[in-house]
């Protein structure tokens, strides 16, 4: 046991992807015709009167050019658990695809959390290939950069705590800054593990999503994110909708949207 405060963890639902298919989400494709649609999240982490935002989603804009459609903003979703963007400190940047690190006017004042080789995969030679670049915004690459200049982001090299109990843990893979979140909470030790997994069945069956940096990064990110949690239930994917099917409803008129990631699975 730790001495830490238990932490509450909120997956905040607010995109779908409704016509994604299976054979799109693993790098071996799927043998099965079928619908395998994507959830987009973010998280908040909170105890008392600290909350950490994990990841930021994507606009309307960002919506309309991809395809997906866009269920509420952040504005929105954090008014429903009491917060305002303004009451934000500290954002955590899992990774800066567009759907992870987007609404760059949000969020002014916040200190902002990313890997040191994140911000150098985002803005160096491997955005050259288009294949690499696409899951990128160059305006929210191009907003992290200027809040490096304004002094608002804090680098970090591999693992780093940001509290007790709130640590981070680069495991690269999907990109090569990929950070997973590891939170104390009332179950032990949860790992957000954004999109080291897109879904269980990544990790759970060792078959990477497509959109990948580096294979053996991505797979030994399944095991890190493993290790870092106190039982295998305790790792969540980045897009799954199987997730709002096993965790409970913040409150009952939140169901499908506000979840709570501490709670025991239903």
């Amino acid at each position: 046991m730790t001495d830490f405060p238990q932490y509450e963890i909120l997956a905040l639902r607010y995109a779908v992807n409704e016509r994604q298919v299976a054979t799109h989400n693993f790098i071996d494709g799927d043998d099965h015709d079928r619908l395998m649609p994507l959830d987009y999240y973010m998280w908040v982490i909170r105890s008392g009167d600290r909350a950490f935002l994990v990841d930021t989603g994507f606009d309307a804009e960002a919506a309309a050019q991809r395809g997906r459609r866009l269920l509420a903003t952040p504005q929105q979703l954090l008014g429903k658990i009491g917060l305002a963007p303004s009451d934000i400190s500290d954002v955590i940047i899992t990774h800066l695809h567009y759907d992870h690190a987007g609404n760059r006017d949000l969020f002014g004042g916040a200190r902002f959390h990313i890997q040191d080789r994140e911000m150098a995969y985002a803005t160096g030679r491997c955005m050259c290939h288009a294949s690499l670049r696409s899951p990128f915004d160059g305006r929210d690459v191009a907003a992290m950069v200027g809040r490096v200049f304004s002094g608002h982001v804090c680098f970090h090299d591999g693992s780093a705590t940001l509290a007790p109990g709130v640590e981070l843990h680069r495991v690269g893979g999907h990109t090569d800054g990929l950070q997973v979140v590891r939170v104390w909470t009332r179950r032990g030790w949860v790992v957000l593990a954004s999109d080291a997994s897109h879904f269980y069945a990544n990790m759970n069956e060792g078959r990477s999503f497509p959109v990948v940096y580096n294979l053996g990064d991505m797979y030994e990110g399944h095991s890190t994110c493993f290790r870092l949690a106190d039982a295998p239930q305790n790792v969540i994917p980045g897009h799954d909708p199987l997730v709002i099917k096993y965790y409970p409803a913040l409150r009952p008129e939140l169901e499908g949207m506000i979840i709570r990631l501490d709670a025991d699975p239903v």
